[in-house]
């Protein structure tokens, strides 16, 4: 009597991707081809991207394009076959990003405004898997299009805008450049601050320190042999409570620096509260240890004045109040003072 094993069938070949014809939306106008192949075709490398750009495999209204074509809405796009390696298809990044989202402060068709909690990044990388961004995507798998408009510091808490639209990112980031938005931050900082003492207008660079991190220090002086590479960087102060050792501030920018705020205040002789980075780190421990145990840095964006996207005649005023944390500090270093 004979016995037979019988041999497990081998798994059927993944179908052959096809041809696709996307039609550009809302979402998409304006965009560059590339970018826009991008996240048409998540995971392959960019320079096969552009070797299909290239090669004519991609076709907009059935012409040819270039990478740095502007896409219009209504434009049909032919995006190629692409077979992506199997080791770029074994791990789909995306399935560990958890869906997240994140309180509301102001929402309509264009634009997300939200109140981001401190110790969130705005976006993945640099060690960061991922961020809010990445977390509002997958909380909201039906919106066409979310893009942040600015960023926040990791540390810093408060208001966030991310764009709903291409052409709101494009408007909303115009006006940032352009320095027609009111940014104002709140900000504990360490000492009595000197109620005239209200524009600090220091020249800010950045760098990178021997342990490979960035960092920005203030430039003074024009013998300064990176003085030139400096940016001039402006932020206007206001006193709004004197505390116990501290003082609440009020910081709107001028100019949108990295770590602009932390910086100027440290270099005025008044770190932040809770600064991990710049801050004075024996206060820091003495509030980590203190009753209320406030192991943060005390940095808020608090306020942000900007004209609608969609309706330019219509400025928003959005602010965020204190997070609990923060407000319950203010209260135990002066009972009897209410910040603004």
């Amino acid at each position: 009597m004979t016995s037979s094993v019988s041999t497990p069938a081998a798994p059927a070949p993944a179908p052959a991707p096809q041809v696709r014809r996307v039609t550009v939306d809302e979402g998409s106008a304006g965009q560059r081809l590339d970018n826009f192949l991008l996240r048409e075709l998540k995971g392959v490398p960019k320079t096969h991207v552009y070797r299909v750009i290239r090669a004519g495999e991609v076709r907009v209204n059935k012409g040819r394009a270039q990478a740095d074509t502007r896409l219009e809405l209504g434009d049909e796009v032919r995006v190629p076959p692409v077979r992506l390696p199997e080791r770029a298809t074994a791990v789909d990044k995306s399935e560990f990003v958890p869906p997240r989202e994140f309180p509301v402060i102001y929402e309509d068709e264009h634009l997300l405004a939200i109140d981001k909690p401190c110790g969130v990044a705005v976006h993945g990388g640099s060690g960061v898997s991922f961020g809010v961004i990445e977390q509002l995507r997958r909380a909201r798998p039906e919106a066409k299009f979310l893009e942040l408009v600015h960023r926040l510091d990791k540390e810093t808490s408060g208001l966030l805008l991310i764009a709903k639209k291409r052409s709101a990112l494009v408007s909303l980031q115009d006006q940032f450049r352009e320095r027609e938005t009111g940014k104002t931050y709140a900000a504990l900082v360490i000492g009595e601050w000197k109620s005239n003492q209200k524009v600090i207008d220091v020249p800010l660079l950045k760098f990178t320190g021997s342990d490979g991190e960035r960092w920005v220090r203030a430039v003074t002086s024009s013998h300064d042999p990176q003085a030139e590479q400096a940016k001039r960087s402006i932020s206007l102060v206001k006193v709004t409570a004197k505390l116990d050792g501290f003082t609440l501030l009020d910081v709107t920018i001028k100019t949108g620096r990295t770590h602009q705020i932390r910086v100027h205040l440290q270099h005025a002789g008044h770190p932040i509260a809770g600064d991990p980075k710049y801050g004075d780190f024996e206060a820091n421990r003495a509030l980590a240890r203190g009753a209320l145990k406030f192991e943060r840095m005390f940095l808020h964006a608090k306020r942000l004045r900007f004209n609608h996207p969609a309706r330019p005649e219509e400025q928003l005023e959005l602010t965020a109040p204190l997070p609990p944390e923060c407000d319950q500090l203010v209260r135990a270093l002066s009972p009897s003072t209410t910040p603004a």
